[in-house]
């Protein structure tokens, strides 16, 4: 066996077979520390290098959501198998003085993976808490129906997923077999959150609610790597509007050119309804919706890397405007937001199948 060696931001390397012995230590080692956890949080991922990059989150997340942090790295190109771990401590100071600490297991796998992450990662949770597994990239076969019935809660992004509608049919088959009592949360819904709450502002106005059932179209524009979260925005509104399936065409459709794609649907009174979706490189994550009637015009944009959202309704050429929050771009922001709202994210599941239809499924 290779000399255990310490790193700067995972801890001291340890034997698999004396994690817990070496826990107990780091805690005896400075009584100032009091040890935390609400919850076990996992994450897995195989890119090279995720371990430090999910240490540095979790460093930041256990500011405000006390657990036991497990990362998992693997690399399946590596044919012998091997497994390596670390543990450490992540302290947040309180008047000068260490305060509440959350431990952290880190493992990095090589070789077939399948059971031993599994039973690794069972063997070492808090067995009183929930089970938080965020998991990072490709839903691949590692992701089994034993690993995904003992997780409460899966964060998923299906963002940059290659084949979402293969990953969604085995994301409903865990879901099915949990029976439904698995909760997901995909940060491409999270996206969607500050412009859904603000979307439901702007009807609040009278005026607006009453050019609800009159619109005729609707424009969303998304960031490339963000087409996910658009058209679950977009199958959100047609959930939330009662929008079918646009009559003359049959079907859900697809009309594709270049980066842009238009879906057809018919509001509850019988109106048709046109829906464009636009790529364009230089947007934000989500950078505008925009919900039309004669009588009024809807509007939510944001630029590129900025914090806010503008919230816009003009009726018969007056323009009122408002700053709201924006969601944030970063991971750990958005799994942070999630942490706080819990739930049971029954909305997601609610807007889902319609997605999946949007999506081509």
């Amino acid at each position: 066996m290779s000399t255990l060696s310490m790193d700067p931001e995972l801890g001291q390397e340890v034997p698999v077979a004396s994690i817990d012995k070496e826990l107990r230590k780091l805690w005896e080692a400075d009584e100032a520390r009091t040890n935390a956890s609400l919850i076990n949080l996992v994450t897995c991922s195989e890119e090279t290098g995720s371990l430090r990059k999910n240490s540095a989150i979790i460093r930041h997340l256990t500011q405000e959501h006390a657990c036991r942090a497990i990362l998992v790295e693997f690399d399946r190109t590596v044919a012998e198998p091997s497994i390596r771990a670390w543990i450490t401590a992540h302290c947040h100071l309180s008047e000068g003085k260490k305060s509440v600490c959350c431990e952290q297991i880190a493992f990095q796998f090589t070789g077939r993976v399948t059971g031993r992450f599994r039973n690794t990662v069972f063997a070492h949770l808090n067995s009183d808490l929930p089970l938080v597994f965020w998991w990072q990239g490709e839903l691949t076969e590692v992701f089994t129906e034993r690993l995904s019935s003992v997780i409460d809660r899966l964060v998923i992004d299906s963002a940059p997923w290659a084949d979402p509608v293969v990953s969604f049919a085995r994301l409903r088959e865990a879901v099915e077999h949990s029976g439904d009592n698995l909760v997901v949360q995909d940060l491409a819904w999270t996206r969607t959150w500050q412009f859904r709450l603000s979307v439901a502002a702007l009807f609040d106005e009278p005026v607006a609610l009453d050019a609800l059932a009159a619109i005729t179209s609707a424009r969303i524009v998304h960031h490339p790597a963000h087409r996910s979260s658009a058209l679950q925005l977009l199958a959100w509104i047609a959930v939330q509007a009662g929008w079918r399936t646009g009559r003359e065409l049959d079907l859900v459709v697809e009309r594709r050119a270049g980066a842009s794609q238009s879906f057809s649907f018919e509001s509850p009174s019988g109106n048709a309804i046109t829906v464009t979706v636009e790529a364009d490189e230089s947007a934000a994550p989500l950078g505008l919706l925009e919900l039309s009637s004669p009588q009024a015009t809807v509007r939510v944009s944001r630029e590129a890397g900025e914090s806010h959202l503008i919230r816009e309704i003009t009726v018969n050429g007056v323009t009122r405007s408002a700053l709201g929050p924006a969601d944030p771009d970063d991971d750990a922001l958005l799994v942070g937001d999630q942490l706080s709202r819990g739930g049971k994210n029954s909305l997601y599941r609610k807007v889902v199948p319609r997605f999946l239809e949007l999506l081509g499924s």
